[in-house]
C-alpha cells in the first residue's frame, strides 16, 4: 500500500495560513498537517520526528513547509530544518513566510517581463523604488531586484527602520553580494525623479505614490502594486492592470496590479508545492527558486 502525501507545516503565528493549505492541498499533497507557534528551537525535533517515522522509499512522500510573517526567522527555520536532516533520512523543505517570497517573486517577474516586451532592457542597471519595502514582501523583492543587478532602495515611513531593514536584506538574504539602499518616505518626490520602477508593497489600502508623483517621473518605466484593496498603492493602477499603459504618466509607464502578480505567485508556489511531490532528492526552496519558477512561467506563456 502507498503512504499518503504529507506536508507539514510549521508557523510560528497562532494560525496557519489557509491560503498555504488549500495550495498545498490542490498541488497534490493528501495531508496537509499544522503546527502553529512554533518556536525557532522547536523545528530540529519536529523535522527529526518526521524523518525517523517513515522509511526511506517512504519519505519522498514527505515534506515541510514553513510558514509564519518573519522573513529572515523563516530563513533561518529553513536552514535550521536542513541542518537537522540526517541522511539518508532527508526530506523536502519550502519556506515563504505569509506568501511573500512567491508574491515579491511574481511581482518582480512580472516587471522584467514588461521591461523586456515594453522597454527591451532588462532588471540589470535600473533603479528600484520599493515603497513600504520594510515588510515582508518588500524585503524579499528587494533582494531578487538586486540579485538580479538593479539598484534598489528600501523606502519606509522611519529612515531608521528602513536601514536597518536593507542592511538585513544584503546581509542576510544576499550574503554580502549585493547592497540595497534605504530611504525615507518623506524624499520620495527626489527619489522618483531617478526612478525606472517602482514596488509598492505596504499596507492594503493606502496609496503610497500619488497621480502628481506619477506625472513628475521623467524615466519610470514600470509600476508594481501588490494591494487588491482600494485606494491603489500607486494611482492610476488597479488590481487588474497587467502592462496596461498609467493614465497621466509622461514617460509612458506602464502598471501591473495585484490580481496579475496573484496570478504568477499561485502558479509558483503551486509548481514549487508540485516539485517536492516529484523530486527524488530532496530540495530547499525559498525565493530564489520562487522567481526561477515564477520566470519559467511566464516563458510559457509568451
Amino acid at each position: 500500500m502507498e503512504k499518503p502525501f504529507i506536508l507539514h507545516m510549521l508557523t510560528t503565528a497562532k494560525n496557519l495560513s489557509p491560503f498555504d493549505v488549500n495550495m498545498a492541498m490542490d498541488a497534490g499533497w493528501v495531508s496537509a498537517v499544522p503546527y502553529i507557534n512554533v518556536e525557532p528551537s522547536e523545528v530540529q525535533g519536529l523535522v527529526q520526528d518526521a524523518i525517523f517515522s517513515r522509511s526511506q522509499k517512504n519519505l519522498k512522500r514527505t515534506a515541510i513547509f514553513i510558514g509564519g510573517r518573519d522573513t529572515k526567522q523563516a530563513m533561518d527555520m529553513l536552514r535550521a530544518a536542513k541542518h537537522a536532516m540526517v541522511p539518508p533520512f532527508e526530506v523536502s523543505v519550502f519556506a515563504d513566510p505569509s506568501g511573500a517570497f512567491t508574491t515579491a517573486a511574481g511581482m518582480v517577474a512580472a516587471v522584467e517581463r514588461e521591461l523586456a516586451t515594453k522597454f527591451n532592457t532588462t532588471l540589470a542597471g535600473k533603479n528600484i523604488l520599493a515603497l513600504g519595502g520594510t515588510g515582508p514582501v518588500g524585503q524579499a523583492a528587494a533582494v531578487i531586484a538586486a540579485q538580479a543587478g538593479a539598484h534598489v532602495r528600501i523606502i519606509g515611513r522611519q529612515l531608521e527602520r528602513a536601514q536597518s531593514i536593507a542592511d538585513m536584506c544584503s546581509n542576510e538574504f544576499g550574503d554580502g553580494k549585493i547592497t540595497i539602499e534605504a530611504g525615507a518616505d518623506a524624499d520620495k518626490a527626489e527619489y522618483i525623479k531617478t526612478a525606472d520602477v517602482v514596488f509598492a508593497t505596504g499596507a492594503a489600502g493606502i496609496e503610497l505614490l500619488s497621480a502628481e508623483l506619477v506625472a513628475s517621473a521623467p524615466q519610470l518605466k514600470v509600476a508594481a502594486d501588490v494591494n487588491a484593496v482600494p485606494p491603489s498603492g500607486i494611482a492610476g493602477v488597479d488590481a487588474f492592470h497587467d502592462g496596461t499603459p498609467i493614465q497621466g504618466s509622461k514617460s509612458g509607464a506602464v502598471g501591473i496590479g495585484a490580481l496579475a502578480i496573484g496570478n504568477i505567485k499561485y502558479q509558483a508556489q503551486n509548481r514549487l508545492l508540485k516539485k517536492m511531490i516529484a523530486t527524488d532528492k530532496p530540495v530547499y526552496l525559498h525565493f530564489e527558486h520562487a522567481f526561477e519558477v515564477a520566470r519559467d512561467y511566464i516563458k510559457s506563456k509568451a
